[in-house]
């Protein structure tokens, strides 16, 4: 193990190995059949997960912080049938790619994502993007509307303000181990379904793992002003939990009414940062000029 990527991304080498370990029996388990890439960028490598015919309209996939590409388990079924997916290992995350962490205004991950879209051979895509994903996606397409068709944002970042109460008491009950650590994530996540299966167990188990072992990044997300929303000028679909711990989700919806009002919102009071089971109407949106309609059944996709 790389002690470099160690320091930079996980609190030690042992928690690096567990870490990777178990993301490898979810690629090892993906879904349908794939290719796994490495993108070389100017900020190191960046792995890529491909599915889906390779003549179909190309979808980039960013996950969340502190997450890698298994976040999208639950999606890529559905999707692979229309689309050559990209799950996209974002650089300095738990993932394969490199563990580089530019400054967030620095420009560095537009710069990163021209290059991983260049290496793939990727003029123009859509994107689906969530939470640190939804901000790149948001903040890429902002740069880069030429690049851009469509957008699906789940509880992205960058928009509306950032909550600090739930860092505070991540914070304050770090001390108490794994107790503490599962008080402050449903801080953070707001209200999240107990998992019903042992496959949803694990996954449970490895979101905990990853949080026991990674060093979240601790920078404010730089927002996207006025004008630059406006800028987004692509279709969008906007995913908001009204108990977001982590952003303010009222706040995203009206500053988007204000300078994007063709993006469309959809803020359910109920729900937490971790949005699931929204597989279908994510695929709905994004084949809205497609000639059929697809019979594909709803699917239980994971926001990390």
């Amino acid at each position: 193990m790389n002690t470099t990527y160690t320091s930079a991304v996980y609190t030690s080498e042992e928690g690096a190995r567990a870490v990777e370990q178990e993301y490898r029996y979810y690629l090892e388990r993906w879904p349908v059949p794939n290719e796994q890439v490495h993108v070389p960028t100017r900020e190191g490598d960046t792995f890529v997960v491909a599915c889906g015919p390779a003549d179909a309209p190309p979808l980039v996939l960013l996950h969340g912080s502190g997450a890698n590409s298994s976040s999208w388990i639950g999606d890529v079924g559905a999707w692979s049938r229309h689309f050559r997916l990209y799950a996209v290992d974002m650089i300095g995350e738990p993932g394969l790619s490199a563990p580089s962490r530019p400054p967030l205004a620095s420009g560095a991950y537009e710069n990163w994502l021209d290059d991983v879209l260049d290496g793939l051979g990727l003029a123009r895509v859509s994107m689906v993007g969530i939470s640190l994903g939804g901000w790149m996606a948001s903040r890429y397409a902002s740069h880069r509307p030429g690049r851009v068709e469509r957008m699906a944002l789940l509880c992205p970042g960058g928009i509306g303000r950032q909550k600090y109460q739930a860092l505070l008491i991540w914070l304050l009950l770090r001390p108490f181990g794994r107790w503490g650590r599962r008080v402050s994530m449903r801080a953070a996540l707001g209200p999240m379904e107990p998992p019903s299966t042992p496959e949803a167990r694990r996954f449970a188990d490895y979101f905990m793992l990853v949080s026991e072992n990674v060093k979240y990044r601790q920078e404010p997300l730089p927002v996207l002003d006025d004008a630059g929303l406006r800028r987004l000028t692509m279709p969008m679909l906007v995913l908001l939990g009204g108990r977001d711990g982590l952003l303010d989700s009222a706040g995203t919806q009206r500053r988007l009414r204000a300078a994007a009002p063709h993006a469309r919102i959809d803020l359910r009071p109920e729900v937490g940062h971790l949005i699931v089971g929204r597989t279908r109407q994510i695929l709905d949106f994004l084949r809205e000029d497609a000639a059929t309609p697809d019979p594909a059944p709803e699917g239980a996709g994971e926001a990390v």
